[in-house]
């Protein structure tokens, strides 16, 4: 059993450190005034290879495993460009792992090089309005004509959608009081961005907003048969294999942003002084960051448990939820604590925790609730019966 990073994972965390070093808290505080994509940061990333770290290396990635890019997002998150750095990125991450599995060879060879070279953004198109996270429930609808599909419908909480080239959307193929299985119907979509049938409305929100999100209207897309992953009808199957990578990518990002607020809170503990001795002198203060530290650690022994047992193709579902679950809750607590040891300055932009807060309810909301985190391993791990 060890817990230790291996040469070539300390390595990763060197290297993302020199090259988020570019990007200082001026930078990230603008971004969060002004909003705008980070494509500094995005391309500053793509020209060392970065974004192709889990995508195989005969496509033009590093190849490495989930651990690893673990290591690459929790280290993007904690060097100072929190959940606003690490969402430009995320989506390039995990988002393909459908395309890398289930696409074929010449689909591959098409789509992932551009995706690794960063010429090519891509956003993920699932959630709708009406339906939440009962994805079998789609609405968006893909007809066959031919040699192509024309889509219609309606997404909602698509991010990067206002900068992307390409998106990877669900719909449903077959309606659903046709099909014997409710999971079966839906096919997924790589393909272009057109945005003569795609109106994108970004959607004004608390946080994060170096990266948009939107609600997306897709009125007679005509998109190639060839731009369908796999099976048509077995799209749900598909996404299924890149939602474990993503609770593990968002937990070590939740992780990564709470150590950030924890360092900030711990240094000005240590400056700010208040009858005649420092703040961090006190135990009222000591305390509970203290037990940031605690809960953030344990949290990401459970992020990278979960990201080795993927890594080795073991069963991960419990562990990935588990993870998102504790590293959102730490995460958060972190945050808070870090605005109240700020005391009234914690409330100031200037000192930038107060954007940690608010961006770090996204790990806690997304892409899944706590509540149904905790439905999971009520009725999976424990066999407890279905509540909803």
């Amino acid at each position: 059993m060890d817990f230790a990073y291996t040469p070539e994972q300390e390595a990763i965390r060197a290297a993302i450190t020199d090259i988020c070093a570019r990007f200082g808290d001026d930078y990230w505080l603008k971004k969060d005034k002004e909003g705008g994509f980070p494509a500094e940061l995005h391309q500053a990333l793509a020209k060392n290879g970065w974004l192709g770290i889990c995508i195989p290396e005969e496509y033009g990635g590093s190849g490495l495993g989930i651990s690893e890019a673990a290591v690459m997002m929790q280290t993007i998150a904690q060097t100072g460009g929190g959940m606003s750095a690490a969402s430009a990125i995320h989506m390039n991450i995990f988002g393909l792992n459908p395309v890398v599995v289930f696409a074929n060879d010449v689909q591959k060879k098409r789509m992932l090089p551009p995706l690794v070279e960063g010429r090519h953004r891509t956003c993920f198109m699932v959630t709708e309005p009406n339906t939440g996270l009962n994805t079998t429930q789609l609405r968006t609808r893909a007809e066959r004509h031919g040699d192509h599909y024309v889509l219609n419908g309606q997404k909602v909480w698509i991010s990067t959608a206002q900068v992307a080239e390409k998106a990877l959307i669900l719909a449903r193929t077959t309606p659903i009081e046709e099909v014997k299985n409710h999971t079966d119907g839906l096919s997924l979509f790589y393909t272009d961005m057109d945005r003569s049938h795609i109106e994108v409305r970004e959607i004004e929100k608390m946080g994060r907003k170096a990266v948009d999100s939107n609600q997306v209207f897709i009125d007679n897309l005509r998109v190639p048969v060839e731009d369908r992953i796999g099976e048509e009808g077995k799209g749900f199957q598909y996404i299924l294999h890149g939602m474990n990578p993503e609770r593990i990518l968002l937990a070590s990002e939740a992780v990564g942003l709470g150590r950030l607020a924890l360092g900030k809170a711990t240094q000005y503990a240590k400056e700010r002084e208040v009858f005649n001795r420092p703040i961090g002198q006190n135990q009222g203060v000591q305390h509970p960051l203290a037990e940031c530290w605690m809960q953030l650690e344990a949290a990401n022994l459970m992020v990278f448990n979960a990201a080795w047992r993927y890594d080795q193709g073991m069963a991960c579902g419990a562990e990935a939820n588990a993870a998102k679950y504790l590293a959102g809750e730490a995460g958060y607590n972190a945050c808070q604590t870090a605005v109240m040891t700020h005391g009234g300055f914690g409330y100031a932009k200037e000192y930038h925790v107060e954007r940690y807060l608010r961006e770090s309810l996204v790990p806690r909301i997304a892409p899944i609730s706590p509540q149904l985190i905790l439905c999971f391993i009520a009725e999976k791990v424990l066999g407890l019966p279905k509540s909803y």
